[in-house]
């Protein structure tokens, strides 16, 4: 590579090869509907261990009927697409592939599938479960990805958009028959990842209005939370206030709407947003809510609530959220 070509990066590879924004962008429907993986520019990425032109047969693989081999993929592509809690470009020219794949698949696969999207359209935020970090999904525009140099953020932005583009395959899911919650509530966190709000919020909050599963609950109310974040919705403070000063509302509703509150605000929590949060009966919901995808990988050990509530509380306080109403 030559040496010039480092000249004024990265907006000198803006909407070339190396951008892989435009590489996804360019992958028509047809394609993505037909599973076309040779009409796709895998050889421009490399994942954490190959080439990128090793990824369709693993897409193949897990799309298959068979069991075991589908699963040897699946962690073969955590492994390749999302190593050490980081995201890397060949994986959001994954992305529109395995949304098809979690949507018409095997149903036993759907909620790995679909959290493996949603990390690959955030950052790396394992552990931390402060108001500033929990519902945070942009990367610093500075921050590389050593193997491609390619801007980390690029990437996010670019399994973003494929996961907008892609919409009425994620929000069935929402609705779905499956008795397994988990696919409702990593639905939920795949589409806190969406850069369109409106639409997605309100899918959101309907579901939120039917649902009866604590973790689908709380999963819900801080997808609906991190897209008001993003897309500075000055009406979510007030929602989310709203929701855990009603003592009418279940309990973990109100935890959860808590967590969001202070994530979207800049002001000391409340006496008595402090005092349900500290309350000893809220520490019967540590083990209940751990599976809830944003608190999963906060403490691995099952006490991701409990990380979170004690971090938010002692912490400094954020600036670059928005203000309660």
């Amino acid at each position: 590579m030559d040496d010039d070509r480092w000249d004024d990066w990265p907006e000198r590879w803006v909407g070339t090869d190396c951008d892989v924004r435009a590489a996804v962008s360019a992958i028509p429907r047809e394609v993505k509907d037909g599973f076309r993986y040779d009409e796709v520019a895998w050889q421009r990425f490399r994942h954490f261990y190959g080439p990128g032109e090793e990824i369709p047969g693993l897409l193949a693989t897990l799309a298959s009927g068979d069991a075991e081999a589908a699963d040897r993929a699946l962690w073969q592509l955590w492994t390749s697409l999302h190593h050490q809690g980081g995201t890397i470009a060949v994986g959001a020219l994954a992305v529109p592939f395995l949304l098809r794949i979690a949507a018409t698949a095997r149903p036993e696969l759907r909620a790995q599938t679909l959290r493996l999207i949603a990390e690959i359209g955030r950052c790396q935020h394992m552990g931390d479960g402060s108001r500033e970090g929990l519902l945070q999904v942009s990367e610093d525009p500075l921050m590389i990805e050593g193997s491609t140099m390619c801007p980390v953020d690029w990437t996010i932005q670019a399994a973003r958009q494929a996961v907008t583009d892609d919409l009425h395959l994620l929000l069935p899911l929402l609705s779905d028959p499956d008795p397994d919650p988990e696919v409702r509530s990593v639905t939920a966190y795949v589409l806190a990842a969406t850069s369109e709000l409106s639409h997605v919020s309100s899918a959101l909050q309907s579901r939120l209005a039917k649902e009866d599963d604590a973790v689908v609950r709380v999963s819900l109310i801080l997808a609906i939370a991190q897209l008001a974040r993003e897309h500075q919705d000055e009406h979510a403070p007030g929602w989310a206030r709203g929701l855990w000063s009603d003592p009418g509302r279940p309990p973990e509703v109100r935890i959860g709407a808590g967590l969001a509150w202070l994530c979207l605000v800049t002001h000391p929590a409340p006496d008595e947003l402090r005092a349900l949060l500290t309350d000893p009966g809220t520490r019967q919901y540590d083990g209940l809510l751990q599976p809830v995808p944003w608190l999963t990988w906060i403490d691995p050990t099952g006490v991701g609530l409990r990380s979170c509530i004690d971090e938010m509380l002692t912490a400094n306080i954020p600036e670059t959220v928005l203000d309660d109403p």
